[in-house]
C-alpha cells in the first residue's frame, strides 16, 4: 500500500546538517555529471572506433544504445533494493563499478568487449541515477527541493557541456580509449564525498526482493527496446509485440504482488504518470539531434572532432548555466505546469530549425537549433524532475528516480529508433554517406525531426493538462485515505 509519511521525512530532513547536505549534493551532482560525460564524449569517438575495429555506422550506434538498454534494464529493480538495503549502499555500488568498468574499457581488445563494458556501465550509471535524485528529494524539503534538484540536473548538463570538447581533443591526441580515463577522478572525488555523509533519512521500505517482478521487467524492456532500434524489421516487429506483451504481464503480476519491484499504482497519480510521459515525450523529440548534427558536421560540414565538439558545446553550455536557475525558479511559482510546458515549447522551435538544415554548412543555424535546445532542456527538466518526486510518498521516492531515468532513456531510445528507421527507409545504412548521398542524409533529417515536431506538440499538450503538485497530492493523499 502507498502511504505518505510526510512527518517522518520532515523529521529527517531537519536531523541532517546544511554541510551534511552540501556534501550530498556534492556527491550527487558529481555522479551525474559522470555518465553523460562519456556518453557525448564516445560520440565524437565513434568514427575512430569505426576505424579501428573495421565496423559501420549502424553497428557503431551500439555504444550508446547498449548503455542505455542496460540501465533501463536494471534501473527498476536497483531502486528497490535501494529501499531495502539503503540508498546510499547502491549509490556507492554504482559508483565503483563505473569506476572499475571504465579503466577496464582502456584495454578493450575487440568490440564485442567494448560492449559488454558498456553494458556493466549502464549496471553501474542505473545504480547512481536510481538513488541520486531519491537521496536529494530525502534531505531537501518542499522550498529548496528544485533548487538542489537544479543543481543536480545541471551538473548532468555539465558533463554533456565538458564531453564534445574534452572527447574531441582527446581522441584526436590520444585516442578514443583515453576517454574512459577522464571519468576516474570523478568517481573518486564522488566516492570520497558520499563516503562522509551520515544521512539520518536513509529509511529503508520494503523487506523482500520481487525476483519474478524483476525478470518480467528486464524481458519487457529488452524486447521492446531491441524491437526498438532495430527498426524497420520482422524479427525487430516481433521483439517489440513482445515486449509489449511482457509489459502488460508485468504489470498484473505487480498489481498483485505483496512486494513489487515497482508499485504500478503510481501511475494512478496523473502528475506523476503525465510528467513522466512529457519526459518521454521530449527526450524521444530531441535526443537524436547530438547524434545527427555530430555527422552533419563532420561530413557535410567537414569539421574535425575537436572543432565539431565546440559547435556542440554551446547546446549543454546553455543548459549547464540556466537548468539550476529555473529549477529554483519553480520552487517559487504558483502554477507548476508553466515552466515544463514552456520548455517543450522552446524545444520545439529547436526541431524546426534542425529541419530546415541546408545541403551545405550553416554554421549559424546549427548553432541556433543547438542554442533553442539547451534552453528547452533547461526550462523543462528540473522542474518536470522536481514535479514528478515530489508527488509520490517517501516510500515511492525510490520507484520515481528510477522512473525519471528509465522514460528519460526509454525516450532516448525512441529516438534513435526512430532515427534508424528512417536511415533504413531512405539510404538503406549510414555506411553509405558520401557527398553523393549528402541529399539522401538532409531528407532524413527533415523526415526524422517532423516526427519530432509532432512528439513535442504532443509532449506540450501533457505537460499542460497533467495538472499542479498541490493537486496531485492531494489527490494521492485522498486515495490512501
Amino acid at each position: 500500500m502507498v502511504q505518505i509519511n510526510a512527518e517522518q521525512s520532515t523529521v529527517s530532513m531537519e536531523e541532517m546538517s546544511k554541510s551534511q547536505k552540501r556534501t550530498l549534493l556534492v556527491a550527487s551532482c558529481t555522479a551525474s555529471a559522470i555518465t553523460p560525460l562519456t556518453g557525448t564524449m564516445m560520440n565524437l569517438s565513434l568514427v575512430s572506433i569505426g576505424s579501428e575495429f573495421a565496423l559501420g555506422t549502424h553497428a557503431l550506434a551500439y555504444v550508446n544504445t547498449i548503455f542505455l538498454l542496460s540501465s533501463a534494464v536494471f534501473m527498476v529493480p536497483i531502486a528497490k533494493m535501494a529501499d531495502i538495503y539503503g540508498r546510499k549502499a547502491l549509490f556507492i555500488f554504482g559508483l565503483a563499478l563505473y569506476t572499475v568498468a571504465s579503466l577496464v574499457s582502456y584495454f578493450s581488445v575487440s568490440f564485442e568487449m567494448l560492449l559488454a563494458l558498456r553494458a556493466v556501465m549502464g549496471l553501474a550509471a542505473a545504480a547512481m541515477a536510481a538513488t541520486a535524485i531519491s537521496m536529494l528529494t530525502d534531505a531537501f524539503g518542499p522550498s529548496e527541493r528544485g533548487a538542489a534538484i537544479g543543481l543536480n540536473t545541471a551538473s548532468v548538463y555539465l558533463g554533456a557541456a565538458m564531453g564534445p570538447v574534452v572527447g574531441g581533443l582527446i581522441n584526436d591526441v590520444m585516442g578514443w580509449r583515453a576517454v574512459f580515463l577522464v571519468t576516474i577522478p570523478l568517481t573518486v572525488v564522488a566516492l570520497l564525498a558520499i563516503w562522509t555523509v551520515r544521512p539520518n533519512n536513509d529509511v529503508r521500505y520494503g523487506k523482500t526482493f520481487d525476483l519474478t517482478g524483476t525478470l518480467l521487467y528486464a524481458i519487457a524492456v529488452t524486447l521492446t527496446m531491441a524491437g526498438l532500434i532495430n527498426m524497420p524489421d520482422i524479427v525487430a516487429a516481433a521483439s517489440m509485440t513482445a515486449g509489449l506483451l511482457a509489459l502488460w504481464f508485468f504489470v498484473r503480476y505487480e498489481k498483485r504482488a505483496k512486494e513489487p519491484v515497482l508499485d504500478v499504482r503510481i501511475f494512478s497519480n496523473r502528475l506523476f504518470s503525465r510528467s513522466c510521459l512529457a519526459s518521454f515525450m521530449i527526450n524521444s523529440a530531441n535526443y537524436a539531434v547530438a547524434f545527427f548534427v555530430a555527422i552533419y558536421l563532420q561530413t557535410i560540414g567537414a569539421l574535425t572532432s575537436a572543432e565539431a565538439g565546440l559547435v556542440m558545446f554551446s547546446q549543454p553550455l546553455v543548459q549547464t548555466s540556466l537548468t539550476a536557475f529555473f529549477g529554483k525558479l519553480y520552487d517559487r511559482m504558483e502554477d507548476k505546469r508553466l515552466l515544463p510546458t514552456l520548455g517543450v515549447a522552446i524545444s520545439g522551435a529547436g526541431i524546426l530549425l534542425i529541419i530546415a538544415l541546408p545541403m551545405e554548412l550553416d554554421l549559424p543555424l546549427v548553432i541556433a537549433a543547438l542554442v533553442f535546445f539547451g534552453l528547452g532542456n533547461a526550462v523543462f527538466n528540473a522542474p518536470n524532475t522536481t514535479a514528478i518526486m515530489s508527488s509520490v510518498s517517501p516510500s515511492d521516492r525510490g520507484a520515481a528516480s528510477a522512473m525519471v531515468a528509465v522514460v528519460r532513456q526509454t525516450g532516448m531510445m525512441a529516438s534513435m529508433g526512430i532515427a534508424m528507421f528512417v536511415i533504413a527507409v531512405i539510404m538503406g545504412s549510414l555506411d553509405t554517406l558520401n557527398p553523393g548521398t549528402y541529399g539522401n542524409f538532409i531528407t532524413v533529417i527533415r523526415i526524422s525531426f517532423t516526427v519530432s515536431a509532432v512528439m513535442c506538440l504532443l509532449a506540450m499538450l501533457v505537460s499542460w493538462f497533467r495538472g499542479d503538485s498541490a493537486r496531485g497530492r492531494a489527490s494521492l493523499l485522498k486515495k490512501v485515505n
